[in-house]
């Protein structure tokens, strides 16, 4: 029974982390300051940060190894796209030399924002004959183990079959033997089939301090209960199908509708800004003429001018106590009275300019 009290093993003080372990954390912190809209799938292994670029949303995985950061993180994106960044076999693979050579002293969260810059800069193209686009199943991507962690608790290996509801049905990361292999999905459960960011909190909040309150999840779902062995079995079996029963769940439904009411009020916001626009340039324009009007101009040419003349004479007294060479002396002198008889020539010429009734603001 200790795979189900792994910290039951004494009362002493919890060990400390290790090098490898400390560097670890620090590169997730990085990274989660780095994008507060980073979706933790598996607790220091497996994260998802979703952007949009022309209109598409592109969700950017990143898992990270156990021997993280010696061993390089893998970093996929999907759907699959078309860029210089990403392998062109399967369009997911990111093949960054920031992630290629990604080393110890690499920073986890820089290097992801330098992909999304390249990303923004050089938008990537969606792939041709794409997928549904709820599924989330890059190849060449195995899942990686809960790390050994103190303050992370130990799971058992999960079994081939994993029981949905009150029948026993095939584990969702189970293939049937025609199809070809796919890796197991996390011990989260099949919602981590989808790219959809997974929530960590009840709330969550977005950029602007926006908080979302996310639908109640039920432990168990009825509508499984009422179906018979065979169905399940479908289930199991056809992601169409297994995708189809999550599509009609209460709970996205509500989640698909916020999302539109939330686009909804973002547009109507955009118009009312836009409404404001002719105001706001005509204050801005009203600033612009009390911070560049003529009396304004000449207190600071009248400002500028002495204190031009204050360095030149200060350079002088230094070359009289002997600070500065003769042709350093020349140089500075010259260049300071020059600009300050220019400044002053021209407050002088502002000044007429405002005598004159024809230059007058009013």
């Amino acid at each position: 029974m200790n795979w189900i009290f792994p910290q039951s093993k004494g009362s002493g003080s919890i060990p400390p982390l290790n090098s490898l372990q400390k560097q670890r954390q620090r590169q997730i912190e990085s990274l989660k300051a780095a994008h507060s809209n980073l979706a933790e799938i598996q607790k220091d292994v497996e994260y998802r940060l979703p952007f949009t670029v022309n209109n598409s949303t592109i969700t950017v995985n990143i898992l990270l190894p156990p021997q993280f950061p010696q061993e390089k993180p893998v970093v996929s994106v999907f759907p699959p796209v078309g860029h210089h960044l990403i392998d062109s076999n399967n369009g997911t693979m990111v093949t960054s030399p920031l992630i290629t050579n990604f080393g110890m002293h690499s920073d986890l969260g820089k290097v992801i924002q330098s992909l999304l810059d390249e990303f923004w800069k050089s938008p990537p193209a969606l792939m041709s004959g794409s997928t549904f686009p709820y599924m989330y199943k890059p190849s060449g991507m195995p899942p990686y183990p809960t790390q050994g962690f103190h303050f992370v608790p130990a799971f058992p290996p999960q079994d081939g079959q994993r029981p949905i509801g009150p029948a026993p049905v095939p584990h969702a990361g189970v293939e049937p033997q025609q199809a070809p292999p796919r890796p197991a999905a996390p011990a989260f459960g099949l919602i981590t089939d989808l790219p959809l960011p997974v929530p960590t909190a009840d709330s969550q909040y977005g950029l602007n301090g926006h908080i979302y309150k996310m639908p109640e999840i039920p432990d168990t779902f009825p509508e499984l209960s009422e179906m018979s062995v065979s169905q399940l079995k479908d289930m199991s079996d056809q992601d169409d199908v297994l995708l189809e029963f999550f599509m009609c769940l209460p709970q996205l439904k509500q989640v698909t509708s916020d999302k539109e009411e939330l686009v909804n009020n973002i547009v109507e916001i955009a118009k009312k800004n836009l409404q404001l626009e002719p105001q706001l340039e005509g204050k801005r324009q009203e600033m612009l003429c009390k911070s560049c009007s003529l009396s304004a101009l000449q207190a600071r040419l009248k400002v500028a001018a002495h204190q031009a003349e204050e360095e030149s004479e200060e350079t002088a007294e230094n070359f009289l106590e002997g600070k500065t060479e003769i042709d350093e002396f020349l140089t500075s002198f010259m260049e300071k009275r020059t600009l300050c008889h220019c400044r002053r020539a021209k407050e002088e010429k502002l000044q007429q300019c405002m005598t004159v009734p024809y230059h007058t603001l009013d």
